[in-house]
């Protein structure tokens, strides 16, 4: 359904083997530990995918969106841990390439693999209002200072590179804000608690603590006042359609290892298959449908990105709301087809279950999505 060309296959082939033979083989630990998937991440580095889509002469593939999204679903299907550490570093590298005068460095070591990057937006006290940061930078000695409770940041600890919004020193709206890289080793950044969660346990999306960071010049990722420009027209994309894709990957794996299990699994005092039910085909079906039917739509919303028009924005919106609702719907058919066996946990389904639960909550979550949507259609402004 991504129609893309031969050297994209090609790509997208290769992102495949790599999901195949050192993230599926992990997914299962990393989720009943709720370890950070190191090995898996340190492959696709080692493979050039945190290179994805970084320019050429950064040593980056110089990948599209496009090829993101389907890269994004072939992971999801095996980790979505891994699907949403990945989606997460695309989108702080899209902040990277917003700024390549100052970032060409970590670009460049993105692209060899040794570099991964990520984003700290949402505060405890604007909780999912990722927009409207509280925290507020403190000029002093040529340098902006900032202290804040980022929340919900994933890789936290792991991530090399992050990407930070605050309120800029004249800021008189929640809006006035603006963007900048933290590296791991600045002094004032820590983790900030524990992360122990009911679905993507691995992705280390824990709260951090920022404590008088010291930020040059050389550290601001947008103009003073610009960073909603950035976070909404250069980073939303990225994020709305890979969050998509990882949906559609959650939800292909459900239909998958339900099919397996309907498929394999008898009545051997009836000498027949739990595919020879009728109701249970029919639910298998029913999550075909939805998944084919998200993953077109994740497709659409592309093509209106690449080629924009009067509905990209609305179509932007909308791609992380629908393809989250379907995941969540798939896999709780896919529950209740595969019965006891999925509830405890004998099956993949059930971590597929919880995994698809994630991005309904997540910033900005389905309720927000479905408010900016309605505001959009009725004229009025999103933000």
């Amino acid at each position: 359904m991504y129609r893309m060309n031969a050297e994209q296959k090609t790509v997208v082939d290769r992102a495949r083997h790599v999901a195949d033979t050192a993230v599926a083989s992990s997914a299962a630990r990393v989720d009943r530990e709720g370890t950070f998937p190191r090995e898996s991440i340190d492959a696709l580095g080692q493979a050039g995918f945190l290179g994805l889509t970084i320019p050429a002469q950064y040593g980056g593939m110089s990948q599209s969106l496009r090829v993101a999204a389907a890269v994004t679903e072939e992971l999801a299907q095996r980790c979505a841990s891994t699907a949403m550490i990945y989606t997460m570093h695309l989108c702080g590298i899209a902040s990277y390439l917003a700024a390549s005068d100052k970032t060409a460095a970590h670009l460049r070591a993105a692209a060899q693999g040794k570099h991964l990057s990520t984003l700290a937006w949402s505060e405890r006290g604007s909780r999912s209002h990722f927009w409207a940061p509280i925290s507020q930078a403190v000029p002093h000695d040529g340098k902006l200072h900032v202290t804040a409770d980022k929340s919900w940041v994933t890789s936290a600890g792991h991530a090399d590179g992050y990407v930070v919004s605050m309120r800029t020193p004249d800021a008189k709206q929640p809006t006035d804000t603006m963007l900048a890289l933290v590296l791991r080793e600045d002094k004032g950044l820590r983790v900030d608690g524990p992360w122990a969660a009911l679905g993507m346990r691995g992705n280390a999306s824990a709260p951090m603590r920022l404590e008088n960071v010291a930020l040059g010049p050389d550290r601001a990722l947008s103009a003073a006042g610009k960073g909603l420009d950035t976070m909404l027209g250069v980073v939303l994309p990225v994020f709305q359609v890979c969050q998509g894709a990882l949906a559609v990957g959650v939800a292909e794996s459900a239909v998958q290892a339900t099919q397996r299990h309907l498929s394999t699994q008898s009545f051997a005092h009836l000498n027949s298959r739990l595919a020879d039910l009728p109701n249970l085909r029919a639910r298998l079906a029913e999550m075909r449908i939805e998944t084919d039917r998200a993953r077109a739509h994740v497709v659409s919303v592309i093509d209106a990105v690449e080629e924009p028009g009067p509905q990209t924005q609305l179509l932007v919106l909308e791609v992380k709301a629908a393809a989250a609702e379907t995941a969540v719907k798939v896999t709780e058919i896919g529950m209740r087809a595969c019965g006891g066996a999925a509830f405890s946990g004998h099956l993949e389904v059930e971590r597929h279950f919880r995994d698809a639960r994630a991005a309904v909550v997540m910033a900005p979550t389905t309720d927000q999505l479905y408010d900016f949507i309605g505001r959009a259609l009725c004229g009025m402004e999103v933000f």
